[in-house]
């Protein structure tokens, strides 16, 4: 009969290493695709404001696992040169990064145009054109300000990342329904467990890291502007 220990260490052993992979490339992806939209929202004129705003609608209007099953079954080709059993995971991959992109371009949007506008005006002054200004002032500040509300991306995406089990993905919660299904007597106690697993993954992060970078940055004045 296993023990609370052995079904902890069973589930990850199993399923950690995916979960966090997943995560961080969901959040990578989700990051370069959310500082593209954003800088296309701020400083791109009209059109690419429509086309970033279009595209933060779409993605953020349906629903993760629709997503995973378009890119998986919708899409069979769209992965034709990667190993068949890798497949199903650059498809979670894709569909967690295009989604964490949408949502992280509302971050980084809301970043850059906090930062006190007269900055901008201080760096021309020195003789910095738009770009150094924005490479040296702005993005620095911003990324500072867009740490709160990161973290809390960071939360949804690794939460996300258990719709991994609906293509056999064995991450954190399919090596504890497979766990559960092997004993079958125990799975309140496995999904119990995968609960905490998850809270412990989730809280400390959005608690410390979020909490205590807004503690900073109010005793360093930075914000302002408007949303």
């Amino acid at each position: 009969m296993p023990t609370i220990t052995e079904i902890i260490f069973y589930i990850l052993e199993k399923g950690l290493a995916q979960t966090l992979l997943l995560t961080a490339f969901g959040l990578l992806i989700g990051f370069v695709l959310g500082v593209l939209l954003a800088l296309m929202r701020v400083y791109g004129g009209i059109e690419l404001g429509w086309a970033a705003s279009g595209y933060e609608k779409i993605f953020r209007g349906i629903p993760i696992l629709v997503l995973i099953y378009i890119f998986a079954f919708g899409i069979p080709d769209l992965f034709w040169y990667i190993e068949p059993l890798q497949r199903p995971l650059a498809s979670i991959i894709l569909a967690l990064g295009l989604r964490s992109g949408a949502y992280q371009s509302q971050i980084f949007r809301g970043a850059i145009l906090s930062v006190n506008p007269g900055q901008t005006e201080a760096a021309r002054a020195l003789g910095m054109n738009g770009v150094q200004s924005f490479r040296y002032i702005i993005l620095p500040q911003a990324l500072r300000l867009a740490v709160p509300s990161w973290s809390n991306e960071y939360a949804v995406v690794i939460k996300d990342s258990s719709f991994a089990y609906a293509v056999g993905i064995v991450e954190l919660t399919k090596a504890a329904y497979d766990f559960s299904y092997a004993f079958t007597g125990f799975w309140a106690l496995s999904i119990s467990i995968l609960a905490i697993i998850y809270f412990l993954l989730t809280y400390p992060v959005t608690k410390i890291i979020g909490e205590n970078q807004t503690k900073k940055l109010k005793k360093l004045g930075l914000g302002g502007g408007s949303v």
